[in-house]
């Protein structure tokens, strides 16, 4: 499988759970890459890169999933493969804290990059 990215749909439970430059992210408003109740970030497997984050912002996010969320392998063009399961997929969206399938955790430097990135392993049972 050439996975160069994972595609993120999570219904967030609490967006407050988050700050954007330094600002609680009461209602969601601030944090780039929401569509609805969905936080929908495309992330680069190789160095952790969101792709089109804006430039200056940052964001550490703790968010509250709850098995509301979808998750896809891309290769440049297309889905690839799904996460086949309803909990996070932590080694790829968990990242300086333990998520237990239930959050995603990781902070978000000025260029985008997420912070302590480790390239996640891929394994194919665990993608339909």
């Amino acid at each position: 499988m050439n996975a160069i990215y994972i595609e993120v749909s999570a219904a967030v439970r609490y967006w407050e759970d988050a700050t954007v430059n330094g600002q609680e992210d009461t209602d969601g408003k601030l944090i780039p890459m929401k569509q609805g109740c969905y936080w929908v970030p495309v992330i680069r497997l190789a160095d952790g890169q969101i792709m089109n984050w804006p430039s200056g912002t940052t964001a550490d996010v703790h968010y509250k999933v709850c098995d509301q969320g979808e998750y896809w392998l891309r290769d440049e063009v297309k889905r690839i493969a799904k996460w086949g399961s309803f909990y996070v997929p932590d080694e790829f969206l968990c990242h300086g804290d333990t998520g237990y399938g239930d959050y995603i955790i990781f902070k978000v430097g000025e260029s985008g990059l997420i912070q302590g990135w480790n390239v996640p392993t891929v394994d194919p049972d665990e993608w339909e």
